[in-house]
């Protein structure tokens, strides 16, 4: 890597040395160095304060700092088992006092380090180490630079245009994918992370990387896997699982699914973990709150992602030799085919013309087609509702249909093979290879989540035992009725219909004989209106009609209620024997002045009902009569 980055044994260059100058003025050091170490040696990019351009490997300081994730601080060399005898400390020039940060490459490879020294024991403080951070960071964006430069202009040109589409269908995959996916190193710190575990733990990327992941932890969790994190560094398992909590930016916590695995170097030791997160809050939500629906849950397939590292180093490799390129492509082609294989949402990839050219084995699950039958065939014969079918085809205006909907969260429609209906979440991705334009998507079933919540919606606005709307829709609807009405000079009435003798019901006969009354009479009602009217039932045998379309008196009204009296009244069949209540119903008028509240319009008709009760029941009162 150092080789193909052309850095070693350059001559120096300001961009290097205005850092390592910055490095010695802030932190009032005598010493700073940006070292790369070799094989063999640790040779100076740029350097302040020392003479020699380079020392070897075995004596560096800097060889144990490419192996971590944070500054290696030293505070005092002479008292530090691992330095006390090292030549430069017993010797010239006489180091006391060693920070280095490791310079890696956008594979997370450390290449070297920028770090500072002294003749005399000190202490690192919190806003000098920041400041050496800060200064690494402008370095391993100049070598990364560099890198992708370096890259680009050695890569093989047989294999540049397949190489570069395979990685971006991988790193289409790793940005879209709807787990958070890390690379973290052995000591704990951050590799490498994708945009789905930001979101998850709310905090920025640069936010992310100044925490480790035990920092964002919950207290009571930190120690939760440790055991299999130490089995795993034996070798006596490959990964592990566990659920944990994550600790939010905004001081909230989520639970998540946490999946580990090593990834190894040829001499069999730990370079760093694959984490896996998925955000399982809701499922932890609904668990708590709702243990019946626990039975319906499904587990999500846990989505297992590409070893970026290695990924690169393939890369390098296939730079200079074809057929170490072509055995690279098959491995990165084999890792995307596993991740997507085994996502928990539906993965399908189509080309311009709306053909599917990629259906995962939970696509199959989704819309019932198998694999086989769904390569080759358009998108919109297989999951695109009839009636949102473009009769015209899809073929030469699925690239701008498409266009529109790329990173975007949408719901929309969609059909089974089995001609039922679901309602899916989609989120594409558009890749650009070959002058050509692919579409990647992944779908998720929300049909059960949209059912929840039209039940809630209408639980919240029905009365679940006689289906009728209830008091929280008539409050609703009133104000509507009222400008209607004011549009067209009609007037909004209220019928406020209180039962006689419901209660001697459910004393004889029980609450069963009682609830069967209510639905019978709510049938009545609900027959005995006009089209134009709705009936609500606000509690126990208490219910309102809401008339409109009326004229400026009180005969529409009386017509209607007396009609529903005369139907109330009919003898109701229950279990046992047949029964008869009445009703006594107040009316109350919108007749065109300043429109009362829904509260003053239904506290009137209450009125009005309790003045027909005392008229003797069974009857209708208004302000206008009493009948």
């Amino acid at each position: 890597m150092l080789d193909a980055l052309h850095l070693l044994d350059t001559p120096p260059e300001p961009v290097f040395d205005r850092v390592t100058r910055l490095a010695s003025r802030l932190l009032d050091v005598p010493m700073a160095m940006f070292s790369l170490v070799d094989a063999d040696r640790q040779w100076f990019k740029s350097r302040v304060g020392m003479i020699e351009s380079e020392t070897a490997r075995e004596h560096a300081f800097c060889a144990h700092a490419i192996g971590m994730s944070k500054p290696l601080v030293v505070s005092d060399a002479l008292e530090d088992g691992r330095f006390n005898d090292n030549p430069l400390v017993s010797g010239p020039p006489k180091i006391r006092f060693y920070a280095g940060v490791p310079i890696r490459t956008t594979s997370g490879l450390a290449i070297g380090t920028l770090c500072a020294l002294d003749t005399r024991p000190r202490t690192l403080g919190e806003e000098e180490a920041q400041v050496l951070n800060d200064l690494a960071a402008i370095l391993t964006k100049e070598v990364q630079y560099r890198e992708r430069m370096a890259v680009a202009r050695d890569q093989l040109a047989r294999s540049s245009e397949v190489l570069g589409a395979s990685e971006a269908r991988f790193r289409t995959i790793f940005d879209i994918a709807s787990v958070g996916i890390a690379l973290v190193a052995p000591d704990g710190g951050w590799i490498s992370v994708n945009k789905a575990l930001c979101d998850i733990v709310g905090y920025g990327e640069e936010e992310l990387w100044s925490r480790s992941f035990q920092q964002i932890t919950h207290p009571d969790d930190v120690a939760a896997g440790a055991e299999q994190l130490a089995a795993m560094e034996r070798g006596e398992i490959d990964q592990f699982q566990i659920e944990k909590r994550y600790l939010r930016k905004d001081g909230g916590t989520v639970w998540i699914n946490l999946n580990v695995s090593p990834k190894r170097n040829a001499e069999d030791k730990i370079e760093y973990y694959v984490a896996v997160i998925k955000d399982i809050d809701a499922q932890k939500t609904a668990q708590a709150g709702i243990a019946a629906l626990n039975l319906d849950l499904e587990r999500r397939v846990q989505a297992r992602t590409a070893e970026l590292v290695e990924a690169n180093r393939l890369l390098t490799e296939a730079v200079e030799r074809q057929r170490a390129a072509e055995a690279e492509l098959r491995a990165r082609e084999a890792e995307i085919r596993n991740v997507v294989e085994n996502a928990y949402d539906a993965y399908i990839s189509v080309d311009e013309q709306g053909v599917v050219t990629a259906w995962n084995r939970q696509a199959e699950d989704t819309f019932g087609w198998p694999r086989e039958e769904a390569l080759g065939r358009r998108i919109d014969e297989l999951i695109v509702p009839e009636a949102y079918r473009d009769p015209q085809g899809m073929g030469r205006d699925l690239a701008a249909q498409l266009a529109g909907a790329v990173d975007q969260r949408l719901e929309l429609p969609a059909q089974r093979r089995d001609g039922s209906m679901l309602t899916v979440e989609v989120r594409i991705r558009a890749l650009e290879s070959g002058g050509r334009t692919a579409f990647s998507a992944f779908l998720h079933d929300i049909t059960a989540r949209k059912q929840e919540q039209a039940q809630r919606e209408y639980e919240n606005r029905h009365d679940l035992l006689t289906g009728l709307l209830n008091r929280r829709a008539l409050l609703e609807a009133i104000p509507v009725a009222q400008a209607r009405a004011s549009r067209s000079g009609k007037s909004v009435g209220m019928l406020f219909i209180d039962l006689d003798g419901f209660k001697a019901v459910n004393d004889s006969l029980g609450h069963e004989a009682g609830d069967a009354l209510l639905r019978e009479i709510a049938g009545r009602l609900r027959a005995g209106v006009r089209k134009t009217d709705s009936v609500y039932r606000l509690a126990g045998d208490e219910f309102t009609v809401l008339l409109e379309d009326m004229a400026d008196t009180f005969d529409d009204a009386h017509t209607v209620a007396e009609k529903l009296i005369a139907s109330i009244s009919e003898p109701v069949l229950l279990p046992g024997r047949a029964m008869r209540v009445r009703a006594s119903i107040g009316i109350a008028l919108d007749a065109g002045e300043a429109a009362r509240s829904p509260e003053e319009l239904l506290k009137e008709a209450d009125h009005f009902m309790y003045q027909a009760k005392k008229a003797g029941r069974g009857r209708v009162c208004s302000a206008r009569q009493t009948s």
